[in-house]
């Protein structure tokens, strides 16, 4: 055999061994369940390799029996030429370096890339050596069934999406890691962590008088939201809106909080997950809840106060500037 025969022909068994060997890991580092989403969102490649991902051990016996074969032909065509051990030797350096080191840091650096230029050969692998690729799939099937789709927990959620503050080719910008991060935490804080306590709450009991002097001093307060609690502050009587005291007359008559008309709220525990909170606001449909413990009203928490710990900001309105 002339030297350019052989040179041919130990370049295209090296190059079917590091094709393949390139492959494997290309298709081992492609998660299922982000190529099911990646299709899902019409990604061209994605729904190419998907079918090979999903058959990953048939894809897999396919491209090492390819693989040992083009190994095998290299190892037969070199003892041809050369004695066993010098035939041995030759192979495993071509094998090791240009059949494995090289095209798997290669291709497993764009692997979805790779994988998908490389699927109609695939199938021809597929084709080729299904008669022993696919009872051995089978067979793999039967011993370490199919593939289990791991979860990411909340805080590897929130590892994830901080990876994507600063980092050029990233959709979200800071404010949207921010809000992300933020409610990725709803779950593990308690109402009790944000909710402005009971010493700071401005608040009125039922027989409250209204005269001109304490309207001026809950206009002074600059709330639009007044909660009811009797005087031993264990029991909500309701919300009074301070906008419905514009058509009350309190020159004509004494008025006191227990005969307007006040909006129910119901109590809810301090240890209450901020996450629940929204459910609780949308069926209390009000801005402002007590929080009570051990049957007693310990402070108040309102919607404005779980937002701004899903922005990670305060919100400041007119009055909040004025005070």
């Amino acid at each position: 055999m002339d030297q350019l025969t052989l040179l041919i022909e130990i370049l295209i068994f090296v190059g079917f061994s590091g094709l393949c060997s390139g492959l494997n890991v290309s298709l081992l580092a492609l998660d299922l369940a982000d190529l099911q989403r990646k299709a899902k969102l019409g990604n061209k490649a994605a729904k190419r390799v998907l079918p090979l991902r999903r058959n990953s051990h048939l894809t897999l016996a396919a491209i090492l029996l390819v693989n040992v074969g083009a190994v095998s032909a290299t190892s037969l065509v070199l003892e041809h030429e050369f004695n066993g051990l010098i035939a041995g030797i030759i192979t495993t350096l071509l094998i090791v370096v240009f059949g494995e080191i090289f095209p798997q840091a290669l291709l497993s650096k764009r692997a979805l890339f790779y994988m998908s230029l490389a699927t109609p050969l695939l199938k021809v692998m597929i084709f080729i050596t299904y008669p022993i690729a696919k009872p051995l799939q089978l067979l793999l099937d039967r011993l370490f069934g199919a593939e289990q789709h791991q979860l990411q927990s909340r805080r590897e959620l929130g590892i994830m999406i901080s990876e994507h503050l600063g980092h050029q080719e990233s959709e979200l910008d800071e404010d949207e890691v921010e809000i992300i991060k933020g409610a990725l935490q709803l779950s593990e804080k308690r109402v009790r962590d944000i909710m402005m306590p009971i010493s700071d709450v401005y608040w009125l009991t039922p027989e409250t008088v209204l005269t001109e002097a304490k309207v001026d001093e809950l206009k002074a307060t600059g709330y639009s939201r007044i909660p009811i609690f009797n005087k031993k502050l264990t029991q909500c009587y309701g919300v009074m809106l301070v906008k419905e005291l514009i058509d009350v007359d309190f020159d004509e008559e004494h008025v006191v909080v227990g005969d307007l008309a006040l909006y129910p709220s119901q109590l809810v525990g301090n240890m209450t997950a901020l996450d629940t909170m929204f459910r609780k606001f949308i069926g209390a449909q009000t801005h402002l809840i007590p929080i009570e413990k051990e049957d007693s009203i310990v402070g108040i928490v309102t919607i404005e106060d779980l937002i701004e710990e899903i922005l990670g900001h305060e919100i400041q309105d007119e009055t909040d500037r004025r005070r």
